[in-house]
């Protein structure tokens, strides 16, 4: 029998066979996990060169109690057999460049491109262990740090709504009066207009319902700063979305740039900033259109298979 993990526990009870001991019988007999080779060091690395390729990702995952692990995966294996090319203990800088420069320099000079998000740690990874390799941010990451930018405009906006809510009422029972919350139009009272408006933030305005389009309605009307926010956060959306070569989008960020300085807001300048930093990975996305959905696609299915068999006991046996 090979290697492929089973649940025991579901097993042994179709058959009626204690769970537990079937797990056990699995392990040390009817899989070859005794005679693995990296058993004695899996829990701290595993590399598999013979699955490197041309184009990679690097990201990270928590296996256990929300440790990190740094995982190599290979894009063309498309999250099937052959897709890992190593897996770290830890996000140190060192440690995992000391465990990935095991694979033959000549194949890691091979890779020619590898996504990541804009952690200093990963890139001083991907340049020690892939000098030639093109660095490519991922455009999820960064597109994340203006929505964030945006619902931390609208959260500060709603605790302001709920202090103002709570002394209301609190003036009220003082008056030994009712408190009697002003409703809009659609039914929601401001503070949770603030609450559920969240998700609409999210979505492209092509894409509300009838119910989220008059929310935003009264939502941009009360509030235009975050009616702005949402448009800079859409603008740079857009410039990934349309089909923008390097030189077009280079123009396009540039106007951007002048809309958020105009903006005034902190937390988009900070955006601003982060992507002046990691500007030249950023703009590499539109040579070939490389993102690490592939890595965030194999970290789901590690986080599933975790989920699956209720945690992570022992990590060399997962």
């Amino acid at each position: 029998m090979d290697n492929t993990p089973i649940n025991c526990h579901l097993i042994g009870s179709f058959f009626g066979v204690n769970g537990k001991k079937l797990q056990r019988q699995y392990k040390k007999h009817l899989s070859s996990f005794s005679t693995w080779e990296p058993r004695e060091h899996a829990h701290q690395w595993i590399i598999y060169p013979e699955n490197i390729g041309t184009h990679l990702a690097i990201d990270e995952v928590a296996l256990s109690q929300g440790e990190l692990y740094t995982i190599v995966t290979n894009k063309k294996a498309k999250g099937k057999k052959g897709t890992l090319v190593a897996i770290v203990a830890g996000t140190k800088t060192e440690q995992v460049i000391e465990q990935v420069s095991k694979i033959d320099s000549k194949k890691r000079q091979a890779v020619l491109e590898i996504t990541l998000d804009m952690a200093n740690s990963m890139k001083l990874i991907a340049k020690k262990c892939f000098p030639k390799a093109i660095q490519v941010t991922d455009r999820f990451h960064v597109q994340k740090l203006a929505l964030e930018a945006l619902q931390e405009i609208r959260i500060k906006h709603r605790w302001e709504a709920m202090d103002r809510e709570n002394q209301s009422i609190l003036q009220a029972k003082s008056e030994n009066k009712t408190h009697i919350p002003q409703l809009l139009t659609n039914g929601d009272t401001v503070k949770q207009l603030l609450a559920r408006s969240r998700y609409l933030l999210y979505k492209s305005r092509e894409k509300w319902t009838l119910n989220q389009e008059e929310r935003a309605r009264h939502f941009f009307e009360l509030y235009p700063d975050i009616k702005t926010a949402y448009s800079l956060s859409h603008q740079l959306r857009s410039i990934y979305n349309t089909n923008n070569d390097k030189n077009v989008a280079m123009l396009k960020l540039a106007h951007w740039y002048r809309k958020v300085e105009e903006s005034g807001f902190k937390n988009f300048t900070i955006v601003l900033n982060t992507i002046t930093v990691n500007y030249q990975s950023i703009l590499n996305y539109f040579d070939n259109r490389s993102t690490n959905a592939s890595a965030e696609s194999f970290n789901a299915k590690i986080k599933g298979f975790r989920s699956q068999f209720r945690g992570v006991r022992k990590i060399p046996n997962f």
